[in-house]
């Protein structure tokens, strides 16, 4: 399609075939990226018990650095698009450049807290010898090189900003494949490389992430022209910063509840067994094949939203907000139906020999199926939080997940689990995403109102 001169893509495209075009490309290569998650645990889980536990409780800690890179790559991905909406090249650029010193400050912080906290956040958790030595090598690694994680996250929302996924999906899926490769060979050590265990699997992780990180920078550099990032004569621009961090901040602190929220359910799990908390991190890595396509359609929505936004037009925003819920209320029902048929056979690849005794099924099969319950209701959450950042209403979004994981699916799963068997307390989930999708109702019909619809003026 010829678009009209200096229009980008994401106003004129049909939208239909704009959002895939955008979100396929994303999804594939979270899908890829959802793999090397469960390949990851399931090599570990071969190791030991007391080596997946580790990883697991390791989420929390990844999940922030996530939480960080990807909220304030939210945040700069949002006025970049608005800004290419009003034609605004100055703005564009110096969002980029601003974002990438973002980026750079926050990855400094946790490679510092990598090499200085690792064995004390695993000490409070729990006395296991096992678990605390195999953490603590684990955490090590993926916090002090994780300038790979931090510089791939930037690179990738660069692109996505301008409509260019399909080069998103390939910077992202070679940095997985690499992962995949690596961690059997530097786990077991395989070869010529020495076994190094729960270590390997770190070292192949950031080696992943370092080569998808060279990749987005040079398809940045090489097929991103309207995305300039010159850093001569930079200086942090303060307004610009604020703007990001308007939409990025709570972002930020959205997904950092949910490092607060897997801690919290890891210590009312681990007071059941350490089984629970296996199979807590265990169905972590599971959800994520049905969760990552639809963070991925969200990538691909968020800028088409913001740009329509920044062009005033009202109709290309509703259209695709409609086809977003329907596409993401679809992926995560086929993941519920999956989770209730097959929950043995997923769970059976993560239990190691010496845990013959079947305790991961008994307890993760009911923790399976009353947990992806939830998924029926998620869809429509999961893309109205992303409208309401792209929107620049990310408080909006933070308060939903902040009631979610903390003012009900927490307390819910602690009270369940003073006076109920440890069953029960996986129906915490469904009952918090009741609540959720209540708020993003009401919040949507706000946004649409105040938002929205002066559009048509």
């Amino acid at each position: 399609m010829n678009h009209p001169e200096g229009e980008n893509k994401m106003g004129v495209m049909p939208v239909n075939r704009l959002l895939l075009s955008m979100a396929i490309p994303i999804m594939i290569s979270m899908l890829v990226q959802a793999l090397y998650n469960v390949v990851d645990s399931y090599f570990v889980s071969q190791i030991s018990q007391d080596a997946l536990n580790a990883v697991s409780l390791a989420f929390p800690v990844q999940n922030l650095m996530i939480a960080v890179s990807i909220g304030t790559a939210v945040g700069f991905n949002s006025l970049l698009a608005r800004s290419l909406g009003q034609k605004d090249m100055e703005k564009v650029n110096r969002s980029a450049t601003n974002g990438l010193f973002l980026e750079v400050l926050s990855c400094l912080a946790f490679v510092i807290i990598g090499l200085t906290c690792s064995r004390a956040f695993y000490a409070v958790q729990t006395d296991i010898p096992g678990i605390v030595d195999y953490g603590t090598d684990y955490l090590t690694i993926v916090c002090g090189v994780s300038f790979g994680l931090f510089g791939a996250v930037t690179m990738e929302r660069l692109l996505q900003a301008t409509g260019r996924t399909f080069y998103t999906m390939i910077s992202q899926a070679v940095g997985a494949v690499t992962n995949i490769i690596l961690d059997p060979i530097l786990i077991f050590g395989l070869g010529p490389f020495p076994r190094m265990e729960v270590a390997g699997a770190a070292v192949a992780t950031v080696i992943g992430q370092i080569l998808g990180c060279g990749i987005g920078i040079f398809f940045n550099l090489t097929r991103n022209p309207e995305v300039k990032m010159s850093f001569k004569g930079f200086r942090p621009h303060g307004q610009t910063i604020k703007e990001i961090y308007a939409v990025g901040l709570p972002g930020i602190v959205m997904q950092s509840i949910g490092s607060v929220m897997v801690f919290g359910m890891n210590q009312i799990l681990i007071a059941f067994t350490d089984t629970a908390t296996a199979v807590f991190g265990v169905y972590f890595k599971l959800q994520s094949f049905f969760f990552m396509p639809v963070f991925g359609l969200n990538n691909g929505m968020v800028p088409i939203v913001a740009y329509n936004y920044g062009a005033r037009k009202p109709e290309r925003i509703i259209k695709t907000i409609k086809l977003a819920v329907i596409y993401a209320t679809a992926i995560l029902a086929a993941g519920c139906l999956v989770f209730q048929v097959f929950p043995t056979q997923l769970l059976a690849m993560f239990e190691a020999e010496e845990n013959a005794s079947g305790d991961l099924l008994t307890i993760g099969i009911p923790a399976l199926r009353i947990i992806s319950l939830s998924w029926l209701l998620a869809g429509f959450g999961i893309v109205a939080s992303s409208v309401f950042q792209a929107l620049n209403h990310g408080m909006l979004s933070l308060l939903v997940s902040l009631v979610r994981q903390l003012v009900v699916l927490l307390p819910v799963a602690f009270i369940i689990s003073r006076f109920c068997p440890l069953e029960m307390v996986w129906l915490a989930f469904p009952i918090a995403e009741l609540f959720s999708m209540a708020m993003c109702a009401v919040f949507m019909r706000r946004v649409y109102r105040q938002d929205i619809l002066p559009l048509r003026n």
